[in-house]
């Protein structure tokens, strides 16, 4: 049966720091790209990050240069390790997989059930 499980979300001042983890059960992250997104109350679902099954990665403009995402196959576990926070960076962030390589825009087939990032002071 295939789960995901999100964690490392939290409340953090601006300027702080927070780890995501997407760690999944019932099929090897080793053939799957992973994406991150996020939803901020009353907005559209935004693609954040994406590393692929071969190392690639991509990020969204808003988040270059602060997010780093990274992978652990031993663990069948992805990261998403973000720095220098902002308050527009509060969102229920997910994690998503698709086969191999990262996908345009939302086209994933598995997808988590979100862990509440919250960026105040």
């Amino acid at each position: 049966q295939l789960q995901f499980v999100e964690s490392g979300g939290g409340l953090v001042q601006p300027g702080g720091s927070l780890r995501l983890s997407c760690a999944v059960s019932g099929f090897t992250l080793d053939y799957y790209a992973i994406g991150w997104f996020r939803q901020a109350p009353g907005k559209e679902r935004e693609g954040v990050s994406c590393i692929s099954s071969g190392g690639s990665t991509y990020y969204a403009d808003s988040v270059k240069g602060r997010f780093t995402i990274s992978r652990d196959n031993a663990k069948n576990t992805r990261y998403l390790q973000m720095n220098s926070l902002k308050p527009e960076d509060t969102a229920v962030y997910y994690c998503a997989a698709k086969g191999f390589s990262c996908p345009k825009g939302d086209e994933y087939d598995y997808w988590g059930q979100g862990t509440q990032v919250t960026v105040s002071s």
